[in-house]
């Protein structure tokens, strides 16, 4: 990693400290909106132009509460798909490999088993916010797109859906696999080898959560499991290098 000079946005998000607690160094820079303010491009060419990066790891994003997303849809293209487009056009004018962090919720949420092929059709417009991003950096081929299934240790809501099912994995299982595919291109489903409901998962780290039904809720997807195999697949080939 030491070769490596690495921005990332978003750096006081949620993910973005856990993952500052044990991915760090001096060439690892996190950065504040104050730093590197994503809808400001000039604030994006003074941070760039001062570390001078070579991987960027685009964190900064609106997620929850989702409902946020409904109700202010400016913010949400304006933080998700502005944004992103402001980081992605900064990482091609200067060859920076950008990383960009989406959702499995891009897929349409029925089925489950989504491969990264498979067609695409968010049910809300958190998801359409995200992929409205994922828009952007799928032009820029010097880019790695990832679509995670990814929560918090211990569940954090009081409710979970016993109808509507996920292959969640947790954020220090995501934060240990990052290093190993960061200089892979494309795009990466990342989830557990394990798919459920999300009551049943929750109820592993949370045994009093109460359990709700996603008729209840509004545009949330029945089955949003991905397919790993890819991931898999990467990570094997790391083991035998």
């Amino acid at each position: 990693m030491t070769n490596k000079k690495i921005v990332i946005t978003g750096g006081n998000s949620r993910f973005g400290r856990e993952l500052s607690k044990s991915f760090f160094g001096k060439n690892i820079i996190y950065t504040s909106r104050k730093q590197l303010d994503i809808l400001d491009t000039k604030s994006i060419d003074n941070c760039l132009n001062k570390y001078k990066p070579n991987y960027l790891i685009h964190l900064a994003s609106l997620s929850r509460p989702m409902i946020m997303h409904e109700k202010d849809i400016k913010l949400s293209i304006d933080t998700n798909i502005i944004g992103t487009a402001n980081i992605v056009k900064k990482c091609s004018d200067k060859n920076i490999k950008l990383i960009y962090f989406s959702t499995n919720y891009v897929y349409p949420g029925i089925n489950g088993n989504y491969h990264e092929d498979d067609p695409l059709k968010p049910v809300n417009n958190y998801a359409w916010s995200k992929l409205g991003g994922e828009a952007s950096v799928k032009l820029y081929k010097n880019s790695l797109i990832l679509r995670l299934a990814m929560t918090e240790f211990p569940f954090i809501h009081n409710k979970a859906f016993k109808d509507a099912k996920n292959n969640f994995i947790y954020r220090k299982d995501v934060i240990e696999i990052l290093p190993k595919i960061l200089d892979e291109k494309g795009i990466i489903n990342i989830g557990s080898n394990k798919s459920e409901s999300i009551y049943s998962f929750a109820k592993k780290s949370k045994p009093d959560v109460k359990p709700i039904s996603r008729k209840d809720s509004k545009n949330f997807p029945k089955d949003s499991s991905v397919n790993i195999k890819k991931l898999r697949d990467i990570l094997k080939k790391k083991i035998k290098k």
